[in-house]
């Protein structure tokens, strides 16, 4: 996966169409990022370049809880393809 600017927008456009606020924020998370599920939140360090913020996306995206039939076919096949690719690293 490339780490330009348009990869980031598709990856950040698969949580906002399953209906969680993507924000980018200062703070000190661990991981990069921070999962609010009861309000369907998640924020991301706002200091992270982009790559970072595309890897921080690929690790975050497997683990929320997201309809596939509510994205897009392009976004639904970037997700389908993250989710496969975490299946084939936990075998």
């Amino acid at each position: 996966m490339k780490y330009t600017q348009t990869t980031l927008d598709k990856l950040e456009a698969i949580p906002e169409q399953a209906g969680y606020v993507l924000r980018y924020e200062r703070g000190t998370f661990q991981s990069g990022y921070c999962i609010l599920e009861a309000k369907k939140v998640v924020v991301l360090n706002k200091f992270l370049q982009t790559e970072g913020r595309i890897n921080t996306l690929i690790d975050l995206i497997p683990q929320l809880d997201i309809n596939a039939e509510m994205l897009t076919p392009e976004s639904a096949k970037i997700h389908a393809d993250i989710i496969s690719k975490v299946e084939l690293n936990e075998k």
